[in-house]
């Protein structure tokens, strides 16, 4: 098992929606934490088949078991930003000549943020995915991209660093239907993605410890992909 410590000013970790609104997950999803670690592993996610390269996603990827633990739980903002678009037919096309080739559909949306993450990512039961980790945070091991971020290509990481002995944190934990009770900060995090099907993509209700503690209980492991 590998712990490592994650820290940036901001952060985003959007769900698929549509409209002026645009939510953010309360904390680092499993999806976002893997995507992140595969990218210090140096081992590419999309599937290039030449027609849809951002879309498909590898099917042989490793498998992994990730636990995310909060240090301290970051604060939710919003801005009001212009979005631009090009719309579906032939609306708004009397506004095409004005932009001079620049798309022509303009709203005001909200886009939610975070800032202050400060988390563990922990793994277990793939020695070898590990190994490549530990390389890649060494810069020992070749990526395919440039410098991570999370969520929005602006917002970049200030600390990604390999921790051999950790404090205790807010375990974010795996909600079942069966629970009733009210969770402080509980939040719907995505397990994994499938763009080509969004029916297929995966996600789940997680709620942090009431405490800290610095065992990381079983109902905070989950398995991916």
């Amino acid at each position: 098992m590998i712990c490592v410590y994650l820290q940036a000013k901001f952060a985003v970790f959007r769900t698929f929606s549509s409209g002026t609104f645009r939510p953010t997950a309360g904390f680092l999803t499993p999806s976002a934490a893997y995507g992140l670690l595969l990218n210090f592993a140096g081992i590419e996610m999309r599937l290039n088949d030449g027609k849809s390269e951002m879309t498909l996603i590898q099917k042989d990827l490793p498998k992994v078991k990730l636990a995310l633990g909060a240090l301290s739980f970051p604060q939710r903002h919003s801005v009001f930003q212009q979005l631009h678009n090009y719309p579906i037919g032939n609306s708004g096309k009397e506004h095409a000549p004005k932009t001079k080739g620049s798309k022509y559909n303009i709203f005001p949306a909200r886009r939610e943020f975070l800032s202050d993450v400060k988390a563990y990512i922990c793994t277990d039961e793939n020695v070898e995915l590990e190994k490549k980790i530990i390389e890649g945070i060494q810069g020992k091991q070749k990526r395919m991209y440039g410098l991570p971020f999370l969520g929005d290509n602006n917002f970049l990481i200030d600390r990604f660093d390999l921790v051999e002995e950790k404090e205790p944190a807010f375990w974010f934990e795996k909600i079942g239907q069966d629970r009733e009770e009210f969770f402080d900060n509980a939040t719907r995090l995505t397990i994994s993605i499938n763009r080509s099907n969004l029916s297929k993509t995966t996600s789940a209700l997680f709620a942090p410890t009431p405490k800290k503690q610095l065992e990381i209980p079983v109902s905070a492991w989950v398995k991916i992909p």
